[in-house]
């Protein structure tokens, strides 16, 4: 699945009619240029669109509406070429739903000193136009991302790229249904949430079906279906010797179950699931394999019933699309706490995704201890070393909350040779005990999103886009910073309401 096929960016230029046609026709070719460096640019994952310029009131409603009601489009961007009186931009702001990246730049990237005239300052006023329009959107309290810099740069084609993934998550968040089988674990707390909050706050839509509805789906998946998943398995994956002979039937049952968990959310139009092994009604072996390879696909998995990780992990998963690195579902297991340096443990009983793997994942079948069914198939590998983030969202009554940390995952110390999952090893930042106190501090979850495609930056623009709280744990965090800011935190979600 590739989310961006058929999105694209709607380019806005600002002017007004007092500069007359000529001006006008100028206006409308440079931003024509601006936008083709920009399109021309492999940090953008979607087509920018050019739009007439912009020059009253009526056009600009007009233009917002539009672009809220085309399902192409994933955002805008609104340029102020020369002075555009920001009254004229106010209904429309008020009106549009789609992310806003307000880009700062000029046509022009050096003075011609020695022939600046007058023609050319009117012409050329963007630093005095952007900032009428910075007034207006802070006035109106307008979620949006600022990028200031020429066009040309690669600097400024990156930052654009990295808030077009972020407008890319939106719009996934804002069309997600996911499928609860069965609730969440019972007892817990983190992964509990308020469902109709999240369909208000984010639009995504999350229900329950009962797993033995699944189970139907499952038990009616042809051999032929079968026998064409379990020819990739061996054509995919290295898979162990019992698993081609003795225990081939085991492996076929796992592609049952991939197959008809395909089928249900495909046919439902569902991006996102859970599942629970404490309730697996009748199927025989805890989903590993199929969950594995349906994130490496797209979907969005939380275990245990954990919809909101779920929710995310789809979400940055289709930001992240194209990039190098990966983004799965991910769990703090246990600590390395030296000697050397101190390092996170992540894994989860079955469920990590193969995007983030070092190598060829080998295809396994090991008992599992819990949850009272036949022994799983699923991959093990390694996580692939490099920079990277996790994230975790949860449910703080009166607002959601994202923690984020940034982290560089690393080789293990030694071989893995008795653990039977996927794995990834970390080292957060900006060391384990400080990045530790501050998660913990912050109310962040066990469950999480891993992202070795994604940035901090992205997720800070998600979170901006959707006026949601994040607390961003990085190398310059202490335990004193993070508990001021959670406190900050606390006072502005308060008030929030009163200062849009």
């Amino acid at each position: 699945m590739n989310p961006f096929d058929g999105r694209e960016i709607w380019f806005l230029t600002g002017s007004q009619g007092l500069y007359g046609e000529d001006t006008l026709a100028q206006v409308a070719a440079q931003s024509q240029q601006v936008v083709a460096q920009l399109d021309g640019s492999p940090d953008i994952p979607v087509p920018i669109v050019w739009r007439p310029v912009l020059t009253d009131a009526a056009g600009i409603k007009a233009v917002m509406i539009a672009a809220n009601a085309d399902d192409h489009c994933i955002g805008v961007i609104a340029w102020m070429h020369t002075f555009s009186p920001a009254k004229m931009w106010i209904s429309g702001l008020e009106a549009l739903r789609k992310p806003l990246l307000h880009l700062h730049t000029q046509a022009h990237r050096e003075l011609p000193w020695g022939t600046i005239d007058m023609d050319f300052m009117n012409l050329n006023q963007a630093a005095h136009g952007d900032r009428e329009f910075g007034y207006v959107q802070t006035r109106l309290g307008v979620a949006r991302t600022t990028v200031a810099g020429h066009a040309s740069e690669p600097r400024t084609a990156a930052r654009v790229g990295s808030w077009a993934r972020a407008s890319m998550a939106v719009a996934t968040m804002r069309n997600l249904r996911l499928a609860r089988f069965g609730d969440n674990m019972r007892d817990v707390a983190v992964t509990e949430g308020d469902k109709v909050e999240a369909e208000r706050h984010f639009g995504a839509s999350v229900n329950t079906y009962g797993v033995n509805d699944l189970v139907a789906v499952v038990d009616a998946v042809p051999a032929k279906a079968i026998d064409e998943l379990v020819d990739e398995y061996f054509e995919t994956y290295d898979v162990l010797p019992e698993l081609h002979d003795e225990r081939l039937e085991e492996l076929r049952y796992g592609a049952r179950i991939e197959a008809g968990l395909r089928q249900f959310l495909t046919d439902g139009g569902f991006g996102a699931f859970t599942t629970n092994f404490e309730d697996l009604g009748g199927l025989r072996q805890l989903p590993g394999l199929a969950v594995q390879r349906l994130m490496a696909d797209g979907y969005g998995f939380g275990g245990e019933g954990d919809w909101k990780t779920s929710l995310l992990v789809a979400t940055l998963k289709a930001a992240a699309h194209g990039l190098p690195g990966g983004t799965s579902f991910m769990e703090d297991y246990t600590y390395h706490l030296g000697p050397g340096p101190q390092r996170i443990l992540g894994a989860h009983m079955l469920e990590v995704c193969p995007s983030i793997a070092g190598g060829k994942p080998t295809l396994e079948i090991h008992p599992l201890g819990i949850g009272g069914r036949e022994d799983p198939v699923r991959l093990k590998f390694s996580a692939a070393p490099g920079p990277g983030v996790v994230v975790g969202i949860c449910d703080m009554g009166d607002r959601f909350r994202l923690v984020a940390n940034t982290i560089d995952v690393v080789p293990p110390d030694a071989e893995l040779t008795r653990l039977p999952v996927a794995s990834a090893v970390w080292e957060p930042h900006p060391d384990l005990p400080t990045s530790a106190e501050c998660w913990l501090m912050a109310g962040g979850p066990h469950h999480t999103v891993l992202s070795t495609a994604l940035d901090a930056e992205t997720v800070e623009q998600f979170a901006e886009l959707t006026r949601t709280e994040l607390v961003l744990i990085d190398a310059e965090s202490t335990p004193r910073k993070i508990r001021r800011e959670l406190k900050w935190n606390a006072t502005y979600q308060l008030l929030a309401g009163g200062l849009r």
